[in-house]
């Protein structure tokens, strides 16, 4: 664990996010003492107590634990979301506690081991959670840092061993610098975050700083058509690794593999959307060039359930077909469209979005007009802050203007649930990055009495 050894406690200021809880896991199971602060309760902070990590919900000195206000044993790990503003933050800084963002404790954990890390704007969770999961079934000690729950595991921590690890390498506020990587991938470089890139070619070039840090005697895989030097993998292309012979039956994709190495043969996918079929391509392409036997990814990928809130299945049934995504970009929206389309071609489909930031909102307003206008029908909530405050003129209103279905409206958390009851759409699809997980499992519920 390298330098963060001899540290008995760790204190997560933002731990129910999904990158910080993955570490909060980690060291608990390390028998390291545990907890921190979040700003509201979820599934994931239920999920930290049951291990026993203790977590309030107040931003006050009086309920951090004497045990972590102990300056020499203990590491405070923070989300660049949590605000400067924040108290347990400030009184840490001011009492000269050893404090480190969440991709620092990530980069020291990957120093000393062998690292594959996944990047890009889209793609990178369900990418690095294939691969976690390919590599564990073909036992390797390896431990899997993930932005999202693999269904296989109900987790976003995947342990069995120490030698290898797996992380999903996040553009965000540059956290992918602190990484080195053995074998790495670039799944995307779409213009995203432009509040803390300024503009796209930044942001691309931040991507290509992050394909120089492959070790010299590294491999770096990219999504074919990329602006960088790599291996390139995709689907029915010319791509070194790319499927082949793609069809689709009951709802799966099979295909064959094409790589320099061979072919691996009647390979089944069963998550919809081309897009989940590139990042498979990508995953066995990692897989494989570390060593992986060919026969055992086969049945390891076929076994793949997942990832929570990527086309997650709430509820599927001849009468109606309940959608959950992650989608919060123009681009992710699309994937999820398209794969709705080729899943249901003749069903009508009812799109629930919630915009998340209004940065985002402002910056790919029209993208995310013509990418929610792609619906039979759209009910827009509110923009989700996060760690933002309010944009004067960018407003869920305003995105509502410029989209062009006929049966479109803005709703309330309040009334979503009857709003979605009274459409006559048999697929229904809710996506975004906010709160709207929380509002799903409500829904689902209520949908399913």
């Amino acid at each position: 664990m390298n330098s963060l050894n001899n540290i008995s406690n760790f204190y997560f200021i933002g731990i129910g996010g999904i990158g910080m809880s993955a570490l909060a896991r980690y060291f608990k199971a390390a028998g390291k003492n545990v907890s921190g602060y979040d700003k509201t309760p979820s599934e994931i902070t239920r999920s930290l107590n049951a291990l026993g990590i203790d977590i309030t919900f107040n931003d006050s000195l009086n309920e951090i634990t004497a045990l972590y206000k102990n300056q020499q044993n203990t590491l405070v790990v923070y989300t660049p979301a949590v605000p400067t503003t924040h108290l347990g933050y400030q009184y840490f800084q001011q009492n000269n506690f050893k404090i480190l963002k969440r991709a620092a404790v990530l980069g020291l954990l990957t120093q000393s081991k062998f690292c594959l890390a996944v990047a890009g704007t889209h793609g990178k969770t369900t990418t690095s959670a294939m691969l976690g999961h390919l590599m564990a079934s073909c036992e390797l000690p390896v431990t899997a840092f993930l932005g999202g729950i693999a269904e296989n595991y109900q987790s976003n921590l995947i342990q069995q061993g120490e030698e290898i690890v797996v992380v999903e390498a996040d553009e965000f506020d540059r956290s992918f610098m602190q990484l080195y990587p053995n074998i790495g991938a670039i799944t995307s470089m779409d213009a995203d975050h432009l509040d803390i890139y300024g503009d796209s070619e930044t942001l691309q070039n931040s991507f290509k700083d992050f394909a120089a840090q492959v070790k010299e005697d590294g491999v770096l895989f990219i999504a074919n058509g990329l602006p960088l030097d790599g291996i390139t993998v995709g689907v029915e292309d010319n791509s070194l690794y790319t499927a082949i012979n793609v069809n689709i039956e009951n709802g799966a994709y099979h295909f064959d593999l094409k790589y320099p190495g061979g072919m691996l043969k009647d390979l089944v996918l069963n998550l919809p959307g081309r897009h989940n079929l590139s990042n498979a391509i990508t995953a066995l392409a990692m897989a494989l060039e570390y060593g992986c036997p060919a026969d055992k990814l086969a049945k390891a990928l076929v076994a793949f359930k997942g990832v929570n809130r990527r086309f997650t299945y709430r509820i599927q049934t001849e009468k109606q077909v309940l959608i959950d995504d992650y989608a919060h970009h123009p681009t992710e929206i699309d994937a999820v469209h398209n794969a709705v389309r080729e899943m249901y071609p003749n069903k009508r489909v009812l799109g629930v979005f919630q915009p998340h930031l209004y940065s985002r909102t402002r910056d790919f307003m029209e993208d995310f007009a013509r990418s929610l206008s792609q619906f039979d029908e759209l009910l827009l909530l509110d923009i989700y802050p996060a760690r933002e405050q309010p944009i004067e003129g960018i407003n869920s209103q305003e995105l509502l203007n410029l989209i062009t279905v006929a049966r479109k409206r803005l709703v309330t958390k309040k009334n979503l649930e009857a709003k979605m009851k009274a459409s006559k759409a048999t697929v229904k699809v809710m996506m975004g990055a906010g709160d709207i997980g929380e509002e799903i499992l409500k829904i689902t519920k209520s949908f399913s009495q």
